[in-house]
């Protein structure tokens, strides 16, 4: 008798901390998807105005932080060593939320999908507005 006690305990005990971690799952999937709402949008705004060659326009949806790190000049010479023409399609990873930042990785691929260029954009948010804290080449 003890025993089958036990047992619906512990099948109990196992439901609700399923059902917690189904809670806690959940709640952090959109709290993810409601605080990086607006960030593909500027990823696609960026790559457009480098597509046009604006490159000042690209260069001010930075940071005020990153404009004091990375001048013009360097970053017209970060974009012109990515060789960016030869990529054609932009698939976005799964974005990392970290004290107030999101990292997301986006690869650019080739036309031929042979060539991937991995870059780690890293966004936070000023004002209402997200812009691009720093860009990596992977």
């Amino acid at each position: 008798m003890d025993m089958t006690l036990l047992r619906e305990y512990g099948v109990k005990v196992l439901l609700a901390a399923l059902a917690a971690l189904l809670t806690y799952w959940l709640i952090s999937a959109i709290r993810l998807i409601v605080s990086a709402r607006g960030i593909n949008p500027l990823i696609k705004q960026f790559f457009n105005q480098v597509a046009r060659g604006r490159v000042d326009a690209a260069y001010l949806l930075t940071t005020k932080n990153y404009r004091l790190h990375v001048n013009r000049q360097n970053f017209i010479r970060f974009l012109s060593g990515l060789d960016l023409k030869r990529y054609r399609n932009l698939k976005s990873g799964r974005p990392r939320v970290q004290e107030g930042q999101i990292t997301l990785t986006v690869r650019l691929n080739s036309e031929d999908k042979k060539q991937v260029l991995p870059l780690d954009f890293t966004f936070i948010k000023v004002g209402k507005d997200w812009r691009i804290e720093r860009i990596l080449k992977l």
